[in-house]
């Protein structure tokens, strides 16, 4: 199936599920350039109600009458092949396309495609490339998995040759796209709902690597083994960054009090400027590497990384400072895997503070089951723990494991955690207990942040 942004705005597309991120901001970007749109999500959210106002058709709950004249329709990894919508295009011949599919079609009208892929980070880093190339003028289209103030949301239209949008793994999704540069910022064991284990994931990134031309660039974190293999095999032009090893390198790092850093940039042994970051912790030093070293592919004044990276705040829900409450600082976080949780936990540490008070929501079952000793380890930095019941997502309780049975082999490991079973009672506790200068992390992908708003606005 072909498909032109220019030529084909008579077409009427559906988005099942229009109300994930990236799929808000496909529909979104069609809308701009006159296209008709409709969709259906499980539930309302203020991504659909955004898209209402701006002229889409939208459905709650996925029903066969909802394709009215529709061309085309599009669906995520996550809609199960019994969806009523999907059955429904079946029997009326209407085109099917799976987002990566359809995502990789509008990247096709582009020259510079920058794809941000790994198992953490895309979202900062891509966040991080808006300020950079936005800084220079480069008039980008982005496609980002969470709102970014600097372009008032999820997607922005450029009238350029460069395109900046997450490349995720999930179902080998990002070989569907066209990478001029793709970027690896770390390869660790997830999604094993579908991969078998982490060497078919390393297999799946070097297929990645492979979509590039030879002319093109994969940039990389060359310190994580598993993202150096892909490297070593790589058909195209190579950029490895580190801290203590690669291409690009960060020297004479230094945290201010609330755990940004400020560091030299040396390439191939050569100071080139100094960074400072306004995105908290270590990992964000390399996010911001890579970003570095696509704006020095692109040959970007310096003024423009400096400033750029500088503005780059990050991502909703990346360390979002939410408020504070009897002088204690509450901050959300995304981190729904054991090493993100694990840097989330290492930035608050380094905020002085008194006590971490730290609330996870775990995100779909078979990630909790398949990742569960980790799990267990990853909240050490942690003084106490608030375990909320899983969050199922795209999945069904099938009685595979229980946030209680996870909350036992924490309390095991000898760290103080109690399991709380809604929001409200999660928000209760903590308003009981906080004091000055404690920090209290909402952490996860569901919505968990709703005991934020409550200890808030309450």
């Amino acid at each position: 199936m072909l498909f032109d942004l220019n030529r084909d705005i008579n077409k009427k597309v559906h988005f099942i599920g229009i109300g994930g991120i990236s799929m808000s901001g496909l529909a979104a970007l069609l809308l701009t350039k006159g296209f008709k749109v409709s969709g259906s999500d499980s539930k309302e959210s203020e991504l659909t109600n955004k898209l209402k106002t701006e002229g889409a058709e939208i459905y709650i709950g996925h029903n066969r009458e909802n394709l009215k004249d529709v061309d085309l329709v599009v669906y995520t990894a996550a809609i199960p092949s019994d969806n009523p919508e999907i059955v429904e295009a079946k029997d009326k011949n209407i085109t099917l396309v799976d987002r990566a599919e359809f995502l990789g079609l509008i990247m096709k009208g582009h020259k510079f495609n920058v794809a941000v892929a790994g198992t953490h980070g895309k979202t900062t880093c891509t966040s991080m490339l808006s300020h950079v190339t936005l800084k220079a003028d480069l008039d980008p289209t982005i496609l980002v998995g969470g709102e970014l103030d600097v372009i008032d949301g999820n997607f922005k239209i450029g009238d350029s040759e460069y395109f900046l949008t997450e490349a995720c793994e999930y179902k080998e999704s990002f070989l569907k796209f066209y990478p001029y540069i793709g970027i690896i910022l770390n390869i660790d064991a997830d999604h094993l709902d579908y991969y078998r284990d982490l060497n078919h994931i390393k297999e799946t990134f070097e297929k990645f690597s492979n979509i590039i031309p030879k002319d093109g660039y994969l940039i990389g974190y060359c310190e994580d083994d598993n993202v150096k293999e892909v490297l070593d095999k790589a058909k195209c032009n190579v950029i490895r960054y580190g801290i203590n090893e690669g291409d690009i390198r960060a020297t004479n790092i230094r945290f201010d009090n609330k755990g940004c850093a400020t560091f030299t940039v040396n390439k191939d042994n050569k100071d080139l400027f100094e960074v400072t970051l306004s995105t908290t912790g270590k990992h964000n030093v390399l996010n911001a590497l890579s970003t570095i070293a696509v704006g020095l592919i692109f040959n970007l004044p310096y003024e423009s990384i400096i400033e750029g990276l500088k503005e780059c705040k990050g991502a909703h829900k990346r360390f979002e400072y939410k408020g504070e409450f009897n002088g204690a600082t509450i901050i959300d976080d995304y981190a729904h895997h054991p090493v993100e949780i694990k840097a989330t936990l290492d930035t608050a540490k380094l905020i002085p503070n008194n006590k971490i008070y730290a609330v996870f929501q775990p995100h779909t079952y078979t990630r909790t089951k398949t990742l569960f000793d980790d799990f267990t380890t990853c909240f050490n930095e942690a003084d106490e723990l608030l375990l909320m019941d899983i969050y199922a997502a795209r999945e069904k309780d099938t009685g595979l494991v229980s946030s209680d049975e996870l909350g036992d082999a924490i309390r095991a490991t000898g760290l103080k955690c109690i399991n709380v079973h809604s929001h409200e009672e999660a928000a209760a506790y903590l308003k009981s207990k906080v004091e000055k200068d404690d920090i209290v992390l909402t952490v996860g992908a569901g919505d968990v942040v709703k005991v934020a708003d409550i200890i808030l606005n309450n």
